[in-house]
């Protein structure tokens, strides 16, 4: 994912280096949660079960194979395409922290489902803070 223009400045100079190594070197161009190969377009269902055509097997969010393969309701109702992008995330959200074990490569979908929680705490501190400035400066908030 591209790192915002503001946010730049948290994150080492070689991140682009450090950051190929940890995706292709370490992780081999999988992602470490799902397995997904980088720069494939792979076919999913959107609930994380997605087709690995290497193998040809159906497989879920963690790698694991499917015990029951989809309907073909399933197949014909939400089959999707995704071209997979892999990425370096900070498994303790700390840019500063570059510790290899500290660094994961996640797909797009691992890398959202991973820093959910981190985006949930900092709207919610985002939304109190604009909440206390309106009451602050401006009265009562409208809704």
């Amino acid at each position: 994912m591209p790192i915002k223009r503001e946010h730049r400045y948290f994150y080492p100079i070689d991140w682009r280096e450090l950051s190929a190594v940890i995706r292709f070197g370490r992780a081999g161009g999988l992602c470490e949660g799902c397995g997904r190969p980088h720069g494939h377009l792979i076919y999913h269902l959107g609930d994380g079960r997605w087709w690995d055509a290497e193998i040809g097997v159906w497989r879920d969010g963690r790698s694991r194979p499917v015990a029951e393969l989809p309907s073909m309701d399933d197949l014909e109702a939400f089959l999707r395409t995704t071209r997979v992008v892999l990425a370096t995330a900070h498994r303790d959200h700390d840019t500063a922290n570059n510790a290899n074990a500290n660094l994961a490569a996640f797909c797009q979908r691992c890398h959202v489902n991973h820093d959910r929680p981190e985006h949930q705490r900092r709207r919610w501190r985002t939304l109190f803070r604009r909440r206390a400035l309106g009451d602050l400066f401006a009265g009562m908030y409208p809704r």
